[in-house]
C-alpha cells in the first residue's frame, strides 16, 4: 500500500499545525543523505510537505484523501520527482561549503587525534558532539536549504553564497539582488524556538548570541567595501523556530531588519519590504555589476 503524506511524516492526520511542522523538520533531518539518511525517503518527505505543508494544501488533501488515484500514485511520485523546467535564479558561490569544512575540522578535533571517523555525519556521533559542533552542521544544512529556496526565485534574481567580509567567521551566508531590492541573509538553526526583543533574537536556544547584531556588522562592512546599500537584513529560520512568518526587528542603518521563516522567504523577496522602493533598469544593472566585480567568497 502506498504511504500517505501523514504516514511518511510519521504523524496522525489529526495533529496540529505546529506538531506537523515539528514532524516534518525531524523527518527531514533523519532522512538527509548528508547525515546518513535514505535519499528516496528524503525526497518522499519533501513531497509530503508539498502536499500538506500549508493549511490550504492540507485542507485540499484531506478533502480528497480517499481518492484512489491519490493513494496509488503518491509513493511513485515521491521516488521520481517531477523535473522543474522553470528558469532558475543566477547563483554564485558554494552555499554551506565553509560551514561543512569547519564542521569536519571540529568533529575530528573533538574525536581526538588518531581516531578514525568512518562517517563524520553519523547521527549518533552528531548527537553526542558539543553544541558548538552540532550548531555548525545545523547552520550548514540551513544554508543549503535556503539556497534551494533561493534558486527557485527565477531569472530576475541573482544570488551570491558564502560571501567574504574580511574574516571567514563573519561571512554573509547569502546576498540576493532582485527587483525588490538588495537583501543580506543569514541562515540560522539554533535547534529550538526563538523570540524577538528590542531588535534581536533571544531564547534559550540562542545561548547569548546576537545574530542580528552580527548580520548588521557584516552587511555594513560589505556595504562600505562595494559601495552598495542593503534594502533588508534578514535572518532565515526553520519554520518551527519562530511563531510568526515574518517578525519585524526595526531598522539598522536604513535597512529593514527582519526574522523570517524559510517557507515565507520567497514571499518576502518577491513582495519586498513595506516602504522600500523597487529597483530596476540602470540601477539594478549597476548594483549587480558592483557585486559581480567585488564579491569574494570564503
Amino acid at each position: 500500500m502506498s504511504a500517505s503524506p501523514y504516514e511518511v511524516l510519521g504523524v496522525a492526520a489529526s495533529v496540529s499545525e505546529s506538531e506537523l511542522r515539528k514532524a516534518f523538520r525531524k523527518a527531514l533531518r533523519d532522512t538527509h543523505p548528508d547525515t546518513g539518511g535514505d535519499p528516496r525517503r528524503f525526497t518522499a518527505v519533501q513531497l509530503a510537505w508539498e502536499r500538506i505543508g500549508t493549511p490550504e494544501k492540507r485542507m485540499a488533501f484531506d478533502a480528497g484523501r480517499g481518492a484512489r488515484q491519490e493513494h496509488e500514485t503518491f509513493t511513485a511520485q515521491a521516488a521520481r520527482p517531477r523535473p522543474d523546467s522553470r528558469p532558475r535564479a543566477r547563483s554564485f558561490g558554494h552555499p554551506g561549503g565553509w560551514r561543512r569544512e569547519r564542521y569536519l575540522a571540529q568533529i575530528r578535533e573533538w574525536a581526538g587525534r588518531g581516531v578514525q571517523l568512518d562517517d563524520p555525519y553519523d547521527p549518533a556521533l552528531v548527537r553526542s558532539a558539543p553544541r558548538e559542533i552540532r550548531h555548525t552542521l545545523a547552520d550548514a544544512l540551513a544554508e543549503e536549504s535556503t539556497a534551494r529556496t533561493l534558486s527557485a526565485l527565477g531569472i530576475g534574481y541573482t544570488v551570491w553564497h558564502d560571501v567574504a567580509t574580511g574574516d571567514p567567521e563573519h561571512k554573509l551566508d547569502h546576498i540576493v539582488l532582485g527587483p525588490t531590492g538588495l537583501f543580506a541573509l543569514l541562515s540560522e538553526d539554533f535547534g529550538g524556538p526563538v523570540r524577538t526583543r528590542k531588535g534581536e533574537l533571544i531564547g534559550e536556544a540562542v545561548a547569548g548570541e546576537r545574530p542580528m547584531h552580527e548580520l548588521a556588522a557584516r552587511a555594513k562592512a560589505l556595504s562600505r567595501q562595494l559601495r552598495v546599500r542593503f534594502t533588508c537584513l534578514a535572518i532565515v529560520l526553520p519554520d518551527d523556530a519562530i511563531e510568526e512568518p515574518l517578525a519585524q526587528l526595526g531598522s539598522l542603518r536604513g535597512a529593514a531588519a527582519v526574522a523570517v521563516r524559510q517557507s515565507y522567504l520567497p514571499a518576502l523577496l518577491r513582495g519586498g519590504v513595506e516602504g522600500s522602493n523597487p529597483i530596476g533598469g540602470n540601477e539594478l544593472f549597476d548594483v549587480r555589476t558592483r557585486l559581480q566585480d567585488g564579491v569574494r567568497f570564503v
